[in-house]
């Protein structure tokens, strides 16, 4: 029976029995870790060939780059080949850099406040810089935003991407907005992937500010948990170049979750003239970035392909952990009425509602039983969330036997939340 449906006596047994079961559960003294999206130690195991890719002492690329001296700034032939076609992006369209995607993100950003977008006035002399933020979304996207006080404008997600309407609007009328982030396929946390109307409705903008650009983060572009059932997303910048807006996007990607989230490699793709335009600024930066871990993650997938059936093993680790989830949340709350989640074919999480006014209550009972959450509020800009319903739920860090308690103290959590909720609006 759904809790909505009990008398206030029902509800009463019903957080008695609850509250029993909960504090059996703390009992226990458990410590477990659902936070952030982090690789398990097995995913990171698949990976640890790569160290021994390059013992043959052969460090120079095929292009007679010496691949431990300075230089090749936008990274080496290999890599750039390996990562366009990760982000389906011409190869002379894209630049290799470090291991973290956000680092690019936060230089994009601070290079726009100090030095502009392509000759535009630098956003630091400006009254006022705004950013669109479909949420729920990305917790470190909207913290870079604010490091820079960049006034942020939640954009609600629909379920084939965010709220184009609204997107259109702010955009085409309000020269202030200046860039808007995007997880588009298997969205950070709801795993939405956009629909190809989203993807060509945002290459067609009609922006006030010259200087406007999507802040494409394709992070989970082969992160498919289903052979047989995977979403497909058309490639932005082919789409803005048709609409005669070639140089409105940036495309992020990096191989944080592909091969070692601490040393992996990340890119950035745009048209020539915004690569054109950052490649002065980074070579006052940097002399060039690492190249013998660009040619080791070159030699130990060989090419896309060798890629993709790393990824296989990646799925196949993971997705038992997201189908143990989702069959607790619908075996546990799944008749309720208390609840809702996505139940996303890839990326690393799984976004999930509670009723309105739950959310930190849930985090905060979940933290007290030795179970700690992402905080609740995190996928909206500031930190909060306006309905004090959303949580993202991350399956991949525990172990199997970890994630089994985890799921049993979070669901008790949202019980026992929704309960309490129940019965003081009686």
């Amino acid at each position: 029976m759904s809790y909505q449906e009990m008398t206030k006596e029902e509800l009463q047994e019903e957080r008695n029995k609850v509250a029993a079961k909960y504090e059996e559960l703390k009992a226990m003294g458990l410590k477990l870790d659902m936070s952030r999206g982090k690789p398990n130690t097995e995913q990171l195991d698949i990976s640890m060939g790569m160290i021994d890719t390059l013992t043959d002492y052969n460090l120079v690329g095929e292009q007679g780059v010496d691949c431990r001296n300075y230089g090749v700034l936008d990274g080496i032939i290999e890599a750039k080949r390996l990562l366009s076609a990760m982000i389906e992006c011409p190869v002379e369209n894209i630049i290799i850099y470090g291991n973290s995607s956000l680092n690019v993100m936060y230089d994009t950003v601070a290079r726009s406040m100090t030095h502009g977008v392509m000759g535009s006035t630098p956003w630091c002399k400006l009254d006022k810089v705004k950013f669109l933020c479909p949420v729920p979304g990305y917790d470190r996207h909207f913290a870079i935003t604010e490091f820079f006080g960049i006034e942020m404008i939640n954009i609600p997600m629909n379920e084939d991407g965010p709220n184009m309407d609204l997107v259109e609007k702010y955009v085409s009328e309000d020269a202030s907005v200046k860039g808007i982030w995007c997880v588009p396929k298997y969205s950070n946390p709801s795993g939405i992937t956009y629909s190809d109307e989203v993807v060509r409705r945002f290459a067609n903008l009609k922006p006030a500010a010259e200087d406007f650009r999507i802040y494409w983060d394709n992070a989970y572009c082969i992160h498919h948990l289903y052979e047989d059932d995977q979403d497909h997303i058309l490639e932005i910048l082919e789409e803005c170049e048709k609409a005669g807006n070639p140089d409105m996007v940036f495309k992020f990607c990096s191989t944080s979750k592909v091969t070692f989230p601490g040393s992996g490699i990340a890119a950035i793709s745009a048209s020539k003239a915004n690569l054109d335009f950052i490649k002065k600024q980074l070579s006052i930066q940097t002399i060039g970035h690492d190249k013998v871990n660009q040619l080791r993650h070159a030699r130990f997938f060989g090419d896309f392909n060798g890629m993709i059936e790393h990824m296989k093993k990646h799925a196949e680790i993971i997705r038992p952990k997201f189908e143990a989830v989702l069959n607790t949340l619908d075996k546990e709350l799944g008749n309720m009425g208390i609840a809702t989640w996505t139940k996303p074919k890839g990326g690393y999480f799984i976004s999930l509602n509670t009723m309105d006014g739950c959310a930190k209550k849930t985090v905060q009972l979940a933290s007290e039983a030795g179970v700690v959450m992402t905080p609740a509020g995190a996928t909206y800009p500031y930190g909060k969330d306006p309905h004090d319903s959303n949580i993202r739920i991350a399956p991949t860090y525990p172990s199997p036997e970890e994630l089994t308690q985890a799921c049993e103290i979070f669901v008790t959590c949202v019980k026992l939340a929704s309960l309490d909720k129940l019965l003081k609006n009686m």
